[in-house]
C-alpha cells in the first residue's frame, strides 16, 4: 500500500512538473485593434493556425489562409464564420512543397489585396521527401518556402506602416545544426528513412526559424516592421502525421494526457501579433507569452547572414 502511495506521489509530483514547464499554458492579454488589417497565416486551415484565425477573425481582421487543400480550407472558413459572424475570411492556395507556387501566391495576393498588416509564417511538417525544386522537404517547407514569401511581400508590409512578421519555430531548435557545406551542395539539413533522422533535420529547420528572424530584425530597422520567433508550446497538431505508426501509439495517450490543445498552443502567435510595446524586441524568439534568451547558435551573426545569404540564391533572390 505505501509502495502505491509512493508510486502515485512521484507520478502526479511528475505531472505536476511537467505542466508547470515543458506543457506551461499561457494567455495572450495582446488587445491591439484588428478592425481593417489583413493578415496572412500559412497553414490556416488546422491546427495552431486555424485557432490564431479564429481569434484574429473574432477581432475584425481580414484573414487569408494560405494553404494547399482547398476542400479543408473551405471547412475550416466555414467553421470560423460560424464562431465569429466575421465573413471576411479567404482561401488562396500555396503550396510551401514548391517555390513556384509562393510566387503564385504573391503574384496573386498584391494584384487583388491593397494592404497588409501581418504575416504569419505557421505551416510546418515533420516528414522525409524532397520539395518540387529538390530541396530537403523540412528545410523546403519549414524555411525556405516562408523565407521567399516573407521577403516577397516585405514592401508591402512596409506600405501599412507598424506591421509584423511572426514565424512559429519551437524550441526543438536547440538541438539543430546547420551544415551549410552539405545544404549547399545536397540542398537538405538531413536525410533518412528513419523518422528520427528527418526529426533531426526537423529541429534544424526550426534552428533555421530562429535565425532568419534575427537577421531579418536587422533588415527591418528603421521601416516600422517588426518580426518575431515563436515556440508555441508541445501542441496536439498534424504535425507528426507522417511519423510512424507505432510511434503515434506510442505518443498519443501522451498527448491527450499533457499535449496543449491548438487555442492553447496559439496564444504565444498571438502575443506576438497583438502585445503592443514589444517592438524593441523584434528579432527575439517568445515561449509562454514572453521574451526568452536562445542558445548562442541561435544567434550566431555569421550563421544568420550564412543562411540568408543561401536562401537568396535558391530563391533566386541574390543580385
Amino acid at each position: 500500500m505505501i509502495q502505491l502511495l509512493l508510486l502515485a506521489a512521484v507520478l502526479l509530483g511528475g505531472y505536476l512538473l511537467l505542466t508547470q514547464t515543458l506543457f506551461k499554458r499561457s494567455k495572450c492579454k495582446g488587445n491591439a485593434a484588428m478592425a481593417g488589417k489583413t493578415v496572412i497565416i500559412t497553414g490556416g486551415n488546422t491546427g495552431i493556425g486555424k485557432a490564431t484565425a479564429m481569434h484574429l477573425a473574432r477581432r475584425g481582421a481580414r484573414v487569408i489562409l494560405a494553404c494547399r487543400n482547398r476542400s479543408k480550407a473551405a471547412t475550416a472558413i466555414a467553421d470560423i464564420e460560424q464562431a465569429t459572424g466575421s465573413t471576411d475570411i479567404l482561401y488562396m492556395q500555396l503550396d510551401l512543397c514548391s517555390l513556384k507556387s509562393v510566387g503564385s501566391f504573391v503574384d496573386r495576393f498584391l494584384k487583388t489585396e491593397r494592404r497588409l498588416d501581418l504575416l504569419i509564417n505557421n505551416a510546418g511538417l515533420v516528414a522525409d521527401g524532397r520539395t518540387e525544386e529538390g530541396f530537403g522537404i523540412e528545410f523546403g517547407v519549414n524555411h525556405l518556402g516562408h523565407f521567399l514569401l516573407t521577403c516577397s511581400l516585405l514592401e508591402r508590409l512596409k506600405e501599412a506602416g507598424g506591421g509584423r512578421v511572426v514565424t512559429l519555430s519551437s524550441m526543438a531548435y536547440r538541438w539543430g545544426h546547420i551544415d551549410f557545406e552539405a545544404l549547399q551542395t545536397h540542398k537538405h539539413l538531413g536525410t533518412g528513412s528513419y523518422s528520427w533522422q528527418f526529426f533531426q533535420a526537423y529541429c534544424s529547420s526550426k534552428l533555421c526559424n530562429v535565425l532568419f528572424t534575427h537577421h531579418l530584425a536587422k533588415k527591418l530597422q528603421g521601416t516600422g516592421v517588426t518580426c518575431y520567433c515563436v515556440h508555441p508550446g508541445v501542441v496536439r497538431t498534424e504535425l507528426s502525421r507522417n511519423v510512424s505508426l507505432w510511434q503515434k501509439i506510442f505518443i498519443e495517450p501522451i498527448a491527450h494526457l499533457l499535449f496543449l490543445d491548438p487555442e492553447t498552443g496559439a496564444q504565444t502567435t498571438l502575443h506576438c501579433a497583438l502585445q503592443k510595446g514589444i517592438e524593441p524586441l523584434s528579432g527575439r524568439y517568445f515561449s509562454c507569452c514572453a521574451v526568452q534568451e536562445v542558445s548562442a547558435h541561435a544567434r550566431d551573426d555569421e550563421a544568420a547572414q550564412k543562411l540568408w545569404e543561401l536562401s537568396e540564391k535558391f530563391c533566386g533572390l541574390a543580385a
